[in-house]
């Protein structure tokens, strides 16, 4: 799912139009009488759909056999807030099951009170509809809830990954989850259980790792999420979660995005079904068989099946064999498909044409951020006009109804404010910073150079040591996420701070360095998004000149030189890696930048061991483990131990 970067400004359809529609259908005689056409009756207090004691799959077929095509239609439909924050009537006019906030989509007030505020605001306009059906919030809540400030911000996937401590990352979601739900929005596009096969990916951060066996082990975020029952989704601690992206977005050719300047990301998985099932498609089955995940996300990318000769690739969100066949039928999923970001608009054809498709190869409901009103009419012509079954809408339907019932929503529609002041509370930074050092990988540690000592005089260098933008990377605040002090929190310099008091700072390491007795250098990326972020779209693996430059004067003048790379995949070190003494991956720790000073001096072990092959060159790319003649510079589950409180000699 992306930012709302560009809008596409579409007709609003009117009750007028409905109106017409409808009179249009009917007989001549009873058009010219339209006061004979009852409008559609208020459902009584007693309806069945209203009594929370009977089974939810009563209550939706209740409730389905009430609804009009067009009220069907509208609960397929999510608009991005921004689309109708103008004009909030259009939720009631179109009958939106859902509206959601893209990345850096916030209110003016973004704080706890200004997101429920407005979420419960949507909400009253649903529940201004003739059915009372309340409206579903989502939101990219990818490493906490990122899109608000003050949120506890956790490490990227990549860096939980690392950890190997799937408790750890139930914990994080649950927390996630939490602070998520006490704002408003019940529903987050997470987690990312995709499987990552080329470090030059722009989302490689988002994946757990190269192997599909730690994606499966990590899915108990899944469960912190949603939590371990049916029932804990009433819960004001838990959410409905989304499985994304399905399936093969981390693992296709590169160079084969058609998207922008896209490389990678969006581009086409050449595979054959075996390997595509052992790989790309296994995450799944366990979210879905282990964890009943409640919502799954198709990806922006296509499959090319090498059985049937490549050359002929199919977008995901057209799909039906792997939509339907494969995860409905096949699988037993059965939550709703909610299509990415306008992505159905990549379909080839018409709009009328990608309507008609996605919903009948199995997307349920329609992620059109910019273009609601369109969707929603464009999918009432085409069931009207027999190209798409009203069975298939009816079943599309019956899947959102239900996770609204299972969520609580009909009997509490509005925002349970209650857990609010535990959002970035000290408990909860606590938790993320045990992940920000337990996802530290030590690579290299020569001569002991690591842990630390107290009283040592340490030099360090590198705008990522005190840039809390570039240590939480996208998808904080805003979809690309920015540099600079965007949210509270502690930089890792702060954290070295906290445990020496002979510390001085040289972002260009021009300030002298005699007498300094360990040198740390911190390197890394500064923050992108999704294929934004590709190599090759203004991206690489490599260095920066900076970067290089400080490592050289650094690890040329001090005796003992440590270096942290800041960053959210393997970047090339191959030529700089003799001159350090010790070589740390930190990845994107978030906001607690305390958890790397925490392993630095030996408050707590290095344990995180490498969810992904460290390559040599980026020409080396694509490099997993399994690989014929692999041969990385740090080997898939590299990573070097301490004991806690060991140091030098």
């Amino acid at each position: 799912m992306r930012h709302p970067h560009r809008r596409v400004i579409s007709s609003r359809i009117g009750r007028s139009l409905v109106a017409l529609a409808t009179i249009a259908a009917l007989p001549s005689a009873i058009a010219a009488q339209p006061a004979l056409a009852a409008a559609p009756q208020a459902p009584p207090d007693d309806a069945p759909y209203l009594n929370q004691r009977l089974p939810v799959s009563k209550r939706v077929g209740d409730l389905l056999g009430r609804m009009t095509l067009e009220e069907k239609v509208g609960q397929m439909t999510q608009a991005e807030r921004g689309a109708i924050d103008g004009d909030r009537d259009q939720i009631t006019e179109l009958a939106l099951g859902s509206v959601l906030s893209g990345g850096g989509s916030v209110p003016a007030d973004n704080t706890p009170e200004g997101w429920a505020d407005m979420v419960d605001a949507y909400q009253s306009k649903a529940l201004a509809t003739r059915l009372k059906i309340p409206l579903l919030y989502g939101i990219d809540s990818v490493h906490g809830h990122n899109n608000l400030v003050g949120a506890t911000v956790f490490p990227h996937n990549i860096a939980m990954g690392a950890t190997r401590n799937p408790d750890l990352v139930r914990r994080q979601q649950q927390i996630t989850a939490t602070e998520t739900r006490a704002t408003g929005p019940q529903w987050i596009f997470g987690p990312c259980i995709c499987v990552v096969r080329d470090m030059r990916w722009g989302r490689a951060y988002e994946a757990y790792g190269e192997d599909p066996r730690l994606v499966i082990e990590m899915e108990t975020g899944i469960e912190g999420f949603q939590g371990r029952h049916k029932r804990d989704l009433k819960s004001p601690r838990h959410v409905l979660a989304t499985a994304k992206h399905y399936a093969g977005d981390g693992d296709t050719v590169f160079g084969s995005s058609t998207t922008g300047t896209y490389t990678i990301d969006q581009g086409v998985t050449v595979t054959d079904r075996r390997a595509f099932a052992k790989i790309d498609l296994s995450p799944y089955a366990v979210a879905v068989q282990k964890y009943d995940v409640g919502s799954i996300m198709p990806s922006f990318s296509s499959v090319d099946w090498k059985e049937d000769g490549v050359g002929n690739p199919v977008k995901m969100h057209a799909h039906k064999e792997l939509l339907t066949d494969v995860l409905k039928k096949k699988i037993g999923f059965d939550g709703f498909l909610i299509s990415d970001w306008a992505a159905i608009q990549q379909i080839p054809g018409d709009y009328a044409t990608q309507v008609r498709t996605s919903v009948n190869a199995g997307v349920d409901m329609f992620m059109e951020p910019y273009s609601a009103p369109q969707f929603v009419e464009t999918l009432l012509a085409e069931v009207r006009a027999g190209r798409v079954r009203e069975s298939r809408v009816d079943d599309a339907v019956s899947r959102i109804l239900t996770a609204k019932f299972e969520l609580g929503l009909f009997e509490k529609p509005y925002t349970d404010r209650r857990h609010a002041g535990t959002i970035g509370s000290p408990a909860h930074r606590a938790v993320a910073r045990q992940a920000v050092a337990e996802s530290q990988v030590l690579l290299k540690n020569s001569g002991r150079a690591l842990p630390l000592r107290r009283n040592e005089e340490i030099y360090v260098a590198g705008t990522n040591a005190d840039d809390i933008g570039n240590q939480a990377g996208g998808w904080t605040v805003t979809w690309q996420g920015q540099s600079g002090d965007i949210i509270p929190g502690t930089t890792i310099l702060e954290g070295i701070k906290q445990n020496s008091g002979h510390v001085t700072y040289s972002e260009d390491a021009s300030a002298p360095m005699s007498g300094s007795d360990v040198g740390i250098v911190v390197i890394g990326e500064t923050p992108y998004a999704e294929g934004v972020g590709d190599v090759g779209n203004g991206h690489t693996l490599n260095l920066s000149d900076a970067d290089k430059a400080n490592i050289d004067k650094v690890c040329g003048a001090i005796e003992t030189c440590v270096v942290l790379d800041v960053a959210g995949r393997p970047q090339i070190v191959t030529d700089r890696l003799p001159a350090m003494d010790a070589f740390v991956m930190s990845w994107l720790p978030g906001s607690e930048g305390a958890g790397v000073s925490d392993v630095l001096f030996g408050k707590r072990p290095f344990k995180g061991r490498l969810p992904v092959s460290w390559p040599r060159s980026e020409d080396q790319e694509p490099v997993n483990v399994g690989d014929r003649n692999y041969d990385p510079l740090f080997p898939y589950g590299h990573g070097l131990r301490t004991r806690r409180g060991h140091h030098r000699h």
